[in-house]
């Protein structure tokens, strides 16, 4: 073959893994299945119908009891905060009444289906406050501005009274000339208590949604040295930021003029660093009512005129001397001549005869 040619011995010793002669094939099967498992290693197929497995460990039975108990616990324990927790205050029903209490805890407004108060035409001796109160709330009640006020002055003498009758009148007026009435809006009275000053903030929010406007009336209101409420009270009248609503006014009674002991105001003169500013700071809540109206003791004719307009008006028919000459014995009897006085011995006359104080 030449010099090209190749020995087919030689050509087998050089590469003895190409000859085919020498190639155990049923040896290399097996170990190509060795290898093929090795590199493939035998993992449990999962089928779609198969469940999946737990990812944790499933509780034991002592836990879960365990647990049940504890949820039977906290529910047991809120279903006992519901009970004691004051209910929600539904929005007011203004429209229900005329006249409401306000009442703290829990927070509410009482209707008054029937207020208890006189004629205003029956209030005698009073006639110049009578008219400043009529004309001051009257504004108010056709949306004009109007002041606070404050009704200080002499026991007996009709503060509250005034305040009752001027809001039934000025309601009477007002649905004569067919004004505010006629379109929904009405003047409401809301009475506050002296004690629950300190939640009046909370009272006014509820009344500031309402489309009436609102007297709010506080009677017989003072504070003492280390009552501190009149401080909120300063707040809602003038002075604070939300300031008081456009549809509330504030009437207040009181026998004190500037609403503290005048003990109070004279210790604090007295051992204050600055007298002046001391005093201020106890006085200026009076400052915060436009309208101070002064009431003081009755003279005897007054008081005489208070007991006829009284009997006329109830028609208990006693002559008037004989009216008159038990009323002054009455007024004698009590140490005062005031419309109190004369109140209480209409009640007694009228009770002697057997007649109802009806109006």
């Amino acid at each position: 073959m030449g010099a090209a040619s190749v020995n087919s011995a030689e050509y087998s010793r050089a590469r003895p893994h190409c000859n085919l002669r020498t190639v155990d094939f049923e040896a290399a099967k097996v170990t190509l299945a060795t290898a093929s498992a090795i590199q493939q290693p035998n993992f449990p197929r999962l089928s779609l119908a198969s469940p999946r497995p737990p990812l944790r460990p499933e509780p034991e039975p002592s836990r879960m009891a365990h647990d049940k108990a504890l949820i039977e616990q906290l529910e047991t324990i809120a279903e006992a905060l519901g009970r004691i927790a004051p209910p929600k205050l539904k929005p007011p029903a203004f429209d229900s009444a005329e006249a409401f209490v306000w009442q703290s805890s829990p927070e509410g407004f009482l209707a008054i289906e029937r207020v208890n108060r006189i004629p205003l035409s029956l209030l005698r001796g009073i006639d110049r406050t009578r008219e400043t109160l009529l004309a001051n709330t009257e504004r108010f009640a056709m949306g004009l501005p109007a002041n606070n006020a404050l009704l200080w002055g002499s026991r007996g003498m009709g503060k509250s009274s005034l305040v009752k009758a001027v809001h039934a009148e000025v309601r009477s007026r007002l649905n004569e000339r067919r004004g505010r009435l006629t379109t929904g809006i009405d003047l409401k009275l809301v009475e506050i208590h002296r004690e629950d000053i300190g939640t009046l903030p909370i009272a006014l929010s509820y009344i500031r949604k309402s489309l009436h406007r609102f007297i709010v009336f506080c009677d017989d209101l003072s504070f003492d040295g280390e009552d501190t409420s009149y401080k909120s009270l300063k707040a809602v009248l003038e002075g604070g930021i939300e300031g008081r609503p456009h549809n509330v006014l504030f009437y207040a009674t009181s026998n004190r003029r500037h609403l503290m002991p005048r003990d109070i105001i004279e210790n604090e003169r007295s051992t204050a660093i600055n007298p002046s500013e001391a005093v201020e700071e106890k006085v200026s809540l009076s400052d915060r009512f436009g309208l101070w109206l002064g009431f003081h003791h009755c003279s005897q004719s007054d008081y005489l005129a208070m007991v006829n307009g009284y009997a006329g008006h109830f028609g208990l028919g006693m002559p008037a001397k004989q009216l008159e000459a038990q009323a002054l014995e009455w007024s004698v009897t009590r140490g005062a001549r005031s419309g109190r006085v004369a109140w209480q011995f209409i009640q007694e006359i009228a009770g002697r005869l057997g007649k109802k104080l009806e109006a």
